[in-house]
C-alpha cells in the first residue's frame, strides 16, 4: 500500500496561471483540493471555467467561497465604471491599475489557511507571478513572504511547529513562460478564461489588460490562443 499524498489546497480562478499552477500541484503528486470564489465579481463567468477545470483535474473536493466585496467597492471588477481597454504595455505595467481589488490576495489566501487547517492540508499553491502582473501588490515575492510568516504565527499548526507553506511556482516566470509550463504538463487552454469584461456573445473581449496580457503570452511562447475573441 503507497503512502498516503500531502493535500495541496489551489487557489483556482479558472485562469492560465491557476490553472497551470494546479498542474503543478498535480504533476508534485498532491492530493488536489480546490478553492474559488464568488465575490461580487463582474467576470463570475471564470467560475464556469474553474469548475470545469476542477472536474477535468479530478480534484479531491472543490468549493466556492460567497462574498461580497462590492459592499466595499474600490474595483472597477466589483463595482462601477469602465474596464481599461486597448491600453500598450508600457501602460499596463505602470502604477497600480483599477482593476485592483483590494486586499484580495489576502483574502483569498485566509480562507484557503483556514480550510487548510480544517482539513490537514500541508501546502497552498497560488498562481502569482511578479513579472506578467499588471502592478498587482500583492503577486510580489515580498507580499508572499509577508503572509508566510502570517501562517506560521497566527494558525495553530503554525505554533506547533508545523506551518502551511505557501508554493508560488510561477512567481518568478512570464506570461509566455506559464503557457509553456502549463502546455508542457498537459493544460487544455481552451477551458480558462482570462477576460476582466466577456462579451454577452464571446468568451472575451480581447481588449481588457488580462486579455491582452494573455494574447501577449501566448504569441511569444510560440502557441495558438484557443479562445476566440471578436474582430
Amino acid at each position: 500500500m503507497g503512502a498516503e499524498r500531502e493535500k495541496a489546497i489551489v487557489l483556482l480562478s479558472g485562469g492560465v496561471d491557476s490553472t497551470t499552477c494546479l498542474a503543478v500541484a498535480r504533476n508534485e503528486a498532491h492530493a488536489l483540493y480546490a478553492l474559488s470564489f464568488r465575490y461580487g465579481q463582474r467576470h463570475l463567468r471564470e467560475l464556469d471555467a474553474a469548475m470545469r477545470i476542477g472536474v477535468h483535474f479530478g480534484v479531491e473536493r472543490h468549493i466556492v467561497v460567497d462574498f461580497d466585496m462590492r459592499t466595499i467597492g474600490g474595483s472597477v471588477l466589483t463595482g462601477e465604471g469602465e474596464v481599461p481597454k486597448d491600453r500598450s504595455e508600457g501602460e499596463i505595467g505602470e502604477g497600480i491599475p483599477v482593476t485592483y481589488v483590494p486586499a484580495r490576495n489576502t483574502i483569498f489566501l485566509s480562507f484557503a489557511l483556514s480550510w487548510a487547517e480544517v482539513i490537514g492540508a500541508r501546502n497552498i499553491f497560488i498562481g502569482v507571478n511578479a513579472l506578467d502582473f499588471s502592478g498587482y501588490p500583492d503577486c510580489r515575492p515580498e507580499y508572499i513572504q509577508a503572509f508566510q510568516r502570517t501562517a506560521e504565527l497566527g494558525t495553530k499548526a503554525g505554533v506547533e511547529g508545523h506551518p502551511v507553506q505557501i508554493h508560488t511556482p510561477l512567481i518568478h516566470l512570464s506570461k509566455a513562460e506559464i503557457i509553456r509550463k502549463g502546455y508542457d504538463l498537459g493544460v487544455d487552454f481552451s477551458m480558462t478564461h482570462s477576460c476582466y469584461d466577456p462579451p454577452p456573445d464571446w468568451p472575451a473581449c480581447g481588449r481588457c489588460d488580462s486579455c491582452l496580457l494573455r494574447q501577449k503570452g501566448f504569441s511569444e511562447a510560440g502557441l495558438a490562443d484557443p479562445l476566440d475573441y471578436p474582430d
